[in-house]
């Protein structure tokens, strides 16, 4: 994307704010483009004959500077790619990291189903949602078209997760095509030695591909500007990945120097999503603590140096946890603090005897108490106020986070009317306020506990209140 400000898109709209686009202004419409909420094509004006040339121009100037590909179908298609920066902070990420975890066709079947379902169902509450895995990995371990097809097969019956079709040999992947392709599944890979077969697969199916150079960018540029050339568009690169030593550093440095390529360069024949494959760490160390180890240490390294999809072996918990959220934390926008909606919450039953506690709408403030609450279970209301996402001490700090405010959403809320103890407890950090807030909502205010954890023993010596 080459404009960076609603103002910069404005210039290029017909700024009619007729409101066909379900915003008020083409101001606001703009802003929405720049944060990829809307498509151009939902303004009209711009779509008529006197304005293609603008419509055009345009379209150009927000496109991503990195290819954006989706791998999958439905619900759980994954977009990768799509990158405009090289460093969160100049703007944002936007789509995180596919974490892709693998099978192979040797597996026996009750393993294989088994593996498939703790891939598909693995999830981890965190900051409000649940975190997922991305996809499945289908290698060809065997050789064999026919037990390749089997068990891509098998998986599919089992999961609806994007499929990465993993062998060398053409005839092995069609297999596997003649199975999958109506999921678009990513082909993994075309080489210097088979590139010709897999790309006439890859038009046959209609589906997107990886291109593998290890060590060789001049090789991987080269078949890039290739399957462009044959109409070949949606490609993903990997310039190989070298577990250990100075081959890592090598391997980092590669990935380096093709996002610069694609970002700051310019060069659109290699501004296409990066994969790196943590997996080959099994084929370094014998050790399988050791192999998952260094394995989540290479995907930690490339979720930040621009890999946009990544293949892995090992799905043990404590590698997924560091794994996932770690691709959580580096794709959550930089510009604005993670919140929730602000009001009035209930945990588990409360009754009109049952406590109230303030806290903020910054997501890990609020879910961190709304935890310690209902694991406890606390029956009580949660008067969550608007801080825009900023949390208990900042939010005292700055100015957002007042007796003002949490006055507004008692009333707002109508809370009078469901306890009657007209009692609040409010975050230790904010005892400052304590008599303020009194006298501005003549309620009686509670000074609680400076950390959440330690709600259920002051309760115990302070609830109900005397």
């Amino acid at each position: 994307m080459k404009l960076s400000s609603p103002l910069e898109v404005y210039d290029y709209l017909p700024k009619t704010n007729c409101g066909e686009c379900g915003e008020t202004t083409c101001m606001a419409f703009a802003a929405k483009l720049i944060e990829r909420q809307e498509k151009l094509e939902a303004c009209k004006p711009i779509l008529e004959d006197k304005f293609r040339k603008k419509y055009e121009e345009l379209s150009a100037l927000l496109a991503p500077e990195i290819r954006e590909i989706v791998i999958g179908t439905g619900e759980r298609a994954k977009k990768i790619g799509g990158e405009d920066v090289m460093h969160r902070h100049q703007l944002t990420f936007f789509n995180e990291t596919a974490l892709i975890y693998d099978v192979w066709d040797t597996m026996d079947e009750a393993d294989l189903v088994a593996r498939v379902k703790a891939i598909a169902g693995w999830q981890k509450f965190y900051v409000g949602e649940f975190l997922k895995l991305h996809g499945i990995a289908v290698r060809s371990t065997s050789g064999d078209p026919s037990k390749f097809a089997a068990c891509v097969k098998k998986v599919l019956e089992n999961t609806d997760l994007p499929l990465v079709l993993c062998s060398f040999d053409p005839k092995v992947l069609e297999a596997g095509l003649e199975v999958a392709a109506d999921k678009n599944p990513l082909v993994y890979a075309a080489n210097k030695d088979n590139w010709k077969e897999v790309a006439e697969l890859v038009r046959k199916y209609e589906v997107p591909v990886a291109l593998y150079a290890p060590a060789d960018l001049d090789l991987l540029k080269s078949m890039a500007v290739t399957f462009s050339e044959m109409g070949i568009n949606d490609l993903v690169l990997d310039p190989g990945t070298y577990p250990a030593g100075k081959e890592l550093e090598e391997t980092l440095q590669r990935f380096l120097k093709i996002r610069r390529a694609g970002i700051v360069e310019g060069q659109k024949e290699i501004a296409y999503p990066l994969m790196s494959v943590p997996l080959t760490t099994w084929m370094v160390y014998d050790d399988p603590i050791e192999a998952t180890y260094w394995e989540t240490v290479l995907a930690t390294v490339f979720t930040i140096r621009y890999a946009d999809l990544m293949i892995l072996h090992s799905i043990e918990p404590y590698a997924l946890m560091i794994q996932r959220t770690l691709v959580d934390n580096i794709y959550v926008d930089p510009r604005r603090p993670v919140q929730v909606e602000p009001g009035v919450r209930e945990i588990g039953n409360p009754t009109e005897d049952s406590p109230v506690f303030v806290t903020t709408n910054f997501a890990l403030t609020y879910y961190t108490v709304e935890s310690d609450l209902s694991s406890n279970n606390i029956d009580c209301y949660i008067v969550v106020v608007n801080t825009e996402g900023i949390g208990v001490e900042a939010a005292l700090a700055g100015g957002q986070l007042t007796s003002a405010k949490i006055k507004e959403t008692i009333e707002d809320a109508k809370l009078e009317e469901k306890v009657k103890h007209k009692t609040l407890i409010i975050p230790g950090l904010t005892a400052r306020i304590s008599g303020e807030l009194e006298d501005l909502t003549g309620w009686k205010v509670l000074v609680g506990p400076v950390d959440s954890g330690r709600i259920p023993g002051f309760l115990d010596e302070k609830w109900p209140p005397k």
